[in-house]
């Protein structure tokens, strides 16, 4: 995987307004009504992550989901990380 620039990572990143680039990744974080919405998400996130064999750096306290996402062996964010963006976003798009 090739590694994004900075100006085609913000570029990107018009498509995901709730998403930030810093830390050489792009993170996002969601707040549900309760654990248990957040924890339906997340399973769902969890299914589509080990499709794409492409897995985040994530965390949740109690209704509230953060999500990083870089690409490991590439040592920063690449297209891979906006693919799973954008299904991470549908996914949570239709649990709301």
């Amino acid at each position: 995987m090739t590694l994004l620039t900075q100006d085609a990572i913000e570029k990107k990143l018009l498509r995901f307004p709730d998403w930030e680039y810093y830390e050489n990744a792009i993170h996002v974080e969601f707040e549900f009504d309760n654990f248990k919405d957040c924890f339906s998400a997340m399973s769902r996130i969890a299914f589509e992550c080990e499709a794409q064999n492409h897995h985040p750096n994530w965390t949740n306290v109690y209704n509230i989901l953060t999500i990083s996402l870089s690409t490991h062996s590439a040592n920063g964010v690449t297209e891979k990380d906006f693919k799973l963006a954008e299904a991470i976003e549908a996914i949570v798009e239709v649990q709301e």
